[in-house]
């Protein structure tokens, strides 16, 4: 987030400023006009494409309606720019074939553009969160929530608002993960900013991989990059009885305790803030690092993407210096950077040998998300392929 930022504008001859609010670290616009319902979506597209952020002070449902109206327009180019992108994409077969790895760069810069085109509407919003336009939502506990307490009034995209409202939503309601020995669900809460579980496959995984050994002696666990303490909770109700949850980011922290508490689990697991592992060994060290091998253009990717396999190498590496004669590790892990090419099961397999690792086994799954299945997105090629694996390892004797 950019600190003590201020964004400005004119309203006639009067020149405003406020708190500029960006969780993604995007600085303040330069160029900021005010618009009111009369501005069409053309004119605010062009406006956004050419670099004019809009504050908006009309109607705070006619300001969603045009941004829904903005996304129509960039995922539905004109005529013209169809007919241009045809010519770029002859001549482009023409002189070279795309790798994987081309084809995922594309893919972030278009997703990069998108959000940049639509992160253009603004909404400004008082010091105790409310917004002073008409027909807008009570939004004052979601913007407690995700952003603490404001001191002054601020500007924030109505994009990422948006999503800090959707956010709240799903911490109010919470998200199943399992079901309890009575066949109730249990639920996570997750926070904004923090990782949501929505992809289940791995869950299975964790629920129904075998227990290694070494628990009956030592009923012992670390889980390395908590979030919102789903895999701790699971590893608790599958009656493992001491474990220590790590995590770097302080929303994961706060998200997996008040999870661990409202569940009744606090005797069971401890969270601590730390860079991969806690001291001492465990009988079973837990790991779903983030898949793609990528620099996160945002605080909000750095779940999704690790520079340079940066944690995956990090805890393959400390696993020998973490686990108890006979434990295990579990890293759970997607193929998707393979099939994308951005890296290779050879890397993968010399990294788990040069930490001195040895795979005792290796459970497979296939992907449930919407997405694996839409031949429409870009990626479709890599998603369609995609296998989720837990690998069971073993320090080598």
């Amino acid at each position: 987030m950019i600190q003590d930022a201020r964004i400005r504008w004119e309203e006639g001859d009067l020149a405003c400023s406020a708190f500029w609010h960006s969780e993604n670290g995007i600085a303040p616009h330069k160029k900021v006009v005010t618009a009111h319902d009369t501005l069409t979506a053309d004119d605010a597209y062009h406006l956004a494409c050419e670099g004019t952020a809009i504050l908006w002070k009309g109607d705070f449902q006619s300001a969603r309606q045009l941004l829904q109206a903005l996304v129509r327009r960039i995922d539905k180019p004109s005529k013209k720019s169809k007919r241009a992108g045809k010519r770029v994409d002859k001549l482009g077969e023409a002189t070279t074939q795309k790798t994987a790895k081309d084809i995922f760069n594309q893919y972030r810069l278009v997703k990069s553009q998108r959000a940049r085109i639509l992160g253009m509407l603004l909404i400004q919003c008082n010091a105790d969160h409310t917004i002073s336009l008409r027909r807008a939502p009570d939004i004052t506990q979601a913007c407690l929530e995700a952003y603490g307490v404001a001191n002054q009034s601020y500007v924030v995209s109505l994009r990422e608002l948006l999503g800090v409202i959707s956010a709240y939503e799903w911490r109010k309601n919470g998200l199943p993960i399992l079901a309890d020995s009575d066949g109730e669900p249990v639920y996570v809460h997750p926070h904004y900013g923090v990782f949501s579980p929505v992809r289940g496959e791995y869950i299975e995984l964790v629920c129904n991989a075998p227990l290694p050994k070494a628990l009956d002696t030592d009923s012992s666990a670390f889980d390395i990059g908590v979030g919102t303490g789903v895999l701790s909770i699971i590893l608790a109700m599958r009656g493992v009885e001491q474990i220590i949850a790590t995590d770097q980011d302080d929303r994961a922290l706060v998200c997996a305790q008040e999870n661990i508490t409202d569940l009744n689990l606090d005797s069971q697991i401890e969270i601590v803030k730390a860079n991969l592992f806690p001291s001492g060994r465990a009988a079973l060290v837990v790991c779903n690092p983030p898949w793609i091998p990528a620099r996160p253009s945002s605080t909000l990717e750095h779940a999704v993407y690790d520079p340079d396999s940066h944690m995956l190498k990090g805890f393959l590496d400390g696993l020998k210096d973490h686990l108890i004669p006979q434990g295990e590790a579990w890293l759970i892990l997607s193929d998707l950077a393979e099939h994308l090419g951005l890296r290779t099961r050879q890397e993968l397999l010399a990294w788990i040998e040069r930490a001195d690792l040895t795979v005792l086994a290796r459970i497979d799954t296939k992907p449930k998300h919407p997405k694996a299945g839409d031949e429409s997105d870009l990626l479709h090629f890599a998603r369609s392929a995609e296998i989720t694996s837990l690998w069971r390892l073993r320090v080598q004797h």
